[in-house]
C-alpha cells in the first residue's frame, strides 16, 4: 500500500492531458467574478491575465472546487511585488480586510525573512485553519517552504497546487516545496488577489478530483449574488456633488470620509436606486475616543430616566456619529454611534412620537454588538418592503421591523454627522 504522501507525490506526477481543462481562455475572463476590485484591476492582454494590484482585492472563480490539482505561471512586473492565490475560498470578503477566508498560496517576490518567504508559502488567512507540514517559527497556520526555488521579477514562475480532503501541496517550479493538512475550509472558491504591484498570469488550468463529500461546516458559503458598490480606486457609482473632492477619499478597498464635505448636501449618495436587498457594509471609527456621558435607552425605546426625571447617562468612548440613510429617506438610517444601546438603530422611527410603541420598540437594538472604537464593525442589512433586519457583527440587533411609510425604493447614503469614519467591503444584492 503507498503511504499519503507517496500518494499526494504520485499525483503530481503525470496525469493524462484529457483530464485537465483551462480556467482562464487566454481571451476574455468568462468563468472568473470580480469580488472588489474596480474593473479595470483585471484584465486580459495578449493572451495573459494582468493584474494592476489596485486596489487591494480579489477575482475568484464562478463555481467552488473541492479535490483538484491546479497549475499556473505567474511573474511580477516590479521587484518585491505582492500578489496571491487563494484556494477554498468564501465569496465575499471578511470583516474588516480586503482578503477572503480562505487558505493562501504566496506569490511574493523578493521579501524573504526568518516567518515568510518570496518562494512558496502556504497559510490560512482570516478565519481559515491549516495545520502546516513544518512547524512555523512563531507558531503561524503558515508553511515555508523547504528550499527556495522561485525566480525573480520578471522571470515567469510554474505553480502545481494539489488540494484533496483538506490537504494542500504545492510545487514550485517543479518540486514539491510547502503544504499543509486539516484545512478548513476544504470546498470553496478559487482567487487570483491584486496587492499592490502590476502581476501577470497565464495558462492556468484543473484538473478535478473525486469528491469526499465534505460536512457543511468545512465548506465555504455559495456565492448569494452579493456586487461591490466601491471600487477601490473612484467614486463611480456615488453622486459626486461637488464639495466632496478631499473629503469622502478612496484609499484603496476603505473609503475615508474625514467628516467635513463642503458639499450643500454632505451625505454620500449612490447613484443607483435600490427597492429591496441585503447591504453589506463594514464601518469603523479613525478618531481616538473620549469619555462622554451618552444617554440611556430603554429596550421600549423610550430614553430612560432617573428618580426626578432628569435623562439618565452612561460613560461611553465617544468617537463620533453616522449612519446609513435606506432608500433615499433619512428617516429610515441605521445608525452608526457610541451609545450604550449599540449601533442599528433606526433613529427617525424611535424619535417619531406618532408611531406605536411596538414600531418604537422594534427599531431599538436588541443587544449592543459594536466593536471597540478602532476597530472594524460588520452591518448586513436586509430591506424587504416596509420590513428592515440589522445584523451587526453576526448579532440580529433589528428583527423584521416595520418602518410605516418608508419609499418603496430610493438611494442609499452614507451619513454625514461631522465625524471622521471610514467604511469598506460594501455590498449590494438586489431581491
Amino acid at each position: 500500500m503507498l503511504c499519503p504522501c507517496m500518494l499526494l507525490a504520485a499525483n503530481l506526477g503525470h496525469p493524462a492531458e484529457s483530464d485537465w481543462r483551462p480556467l482562464f481562455n487566454g481571451r476574455d475572463l468568462t468563468g472568473w467574478v470580480n469580488v472588489n476590485c474596480a474593473p479595470g484591476t483585471f484584465t486580459v492582454q495578449e493572451g495573459l491575465i494582468v493584474s494592476t494590484g489596485v486596489p487591494t482585492g480579489v477575482m475568484r472563480t464562478d463555481r467552488q472546487y473541492e479535490n483538484f490539482e491546479l497549475e499556473l505561471e505567474w511573474r511580477h512586473m516590479k521587484p518585491k511585488g505582492n500578489a496571491g492565490l487563494f484556494v477554498w475560498s468564501h465569496p465575499v470578503t471578511a470583516p474588516g480586510v480586503p482578503f477572503t477566508r480562505s487558505v493562501e498560496v504566496q506569490i511574493l517576490d523578493g521579501r524573504n525573512g526568518e516567518t515568510y518567504t518570496s518562494h512558496g508559502d502556504v497559510f490560512a488567512i482570516h478565519g481559515a485553519t491549516l495545520t502546516p507540514d513544518r512547524s512555523h517559527p512563531q507558531g503561524a497556520m503558515r508553511c515555508l517552504p523547504s528550499e527556495w526555488r522561485a525566480h525573480p521579477s520578471p522571470e515567469w514562475n510554474h505553480y502545481r497546487v494539489l488540494c484533496t480532503n483538506g490537504v494542500i501541496q504545492l510545487a514550485v517550479n517543479g518540486k514539491v516545496v510547502s503544504g499543509g493538512s486539516a484545512c478548513t475550509p476544504r470546498k470553496g472558491y478559487i482567487c487570483l488577489e491584486s496587492e499592490g504591484s502590476e502581476a501577470h498570469f497565464r495558462n492556468i488550468r484543473i484538473r478535478e478530483l473525486p469528491s469526499s463529500n465534505p460536512p457543511a461546516e468545512d465548506m465555504a458559503p455559495l456565492a448569494e449574488g452579493f456586487k461591490a458598490i466601491y471600487t477601490g480606486v473612484d467614486l463611480s457609482g456615488w453622486r459626486q456633488d461637488q464639495g466632496h473632492a478631499g473629503h469622502w477619499q478612496p484609499k484603496d478597498w476603505v473609503l475615508d470620509y474625514d467628516g467635513a464635505s463642503e458639499a450643500e448636501d454632505k451625505h454620500l449618495w449612490t447613484e443607483a436606486s435600490y427597492g429591496d436587498f441585503v447591504m453589506i457594509c463594514d464601518w469603523r471609527w479613525t478618531r481616538a475616543p473620549e469619555p462622554r456621558q451618552m444617554p440611556v435607552i430603554l429596550a421600549t425605546g423610550e430614553e430612560a430616566v432617573d428618580a426626578d426625571g432628569n435623562p439618565r447617562t452612561q460613560p461611553m468612548p465617544y468617537a463620533g456619529d453616522s449612519g446609513i440613510y435606506l432608500r433615499g429617506s433619512s428617516k429610515s438610517q441605521v445608525n452608526i454611534w457610541c451609545w450604550p444601546a449599540g449601533s442599528g438603530e433606526v433613529w427617525g422611527y424611535r424619535q417619531d412620537a406618532d408611531q406605536p410603541a411596538e414600531v418604537r420598540q422594534a427599531v431599538t437594538p436588541r443587544v449592543r454588538a459594536d466593536k471597540p472604537v478602532g476597530e472594524w464593525n460588520r452591518f448586513v442589512i436586509t430591506m424587504q418592503g416596509e420590513l428592515l433586519t440589522v445584523e451587526l457583527n453576526g448579532e440580529v440587533v433589528i428583527d423584521k421591523a416595520r418602518l410605516p411609510g418608508v419609499p418603496r425604493r430610493g438611494p442609499i447614503a452614507l451619513q454625514h454627522h461631522g465625524d471622521p469614519i471610514q467604511f469598506a467591503n460594501l455590498y449590494i444584492k438586489e431581491l
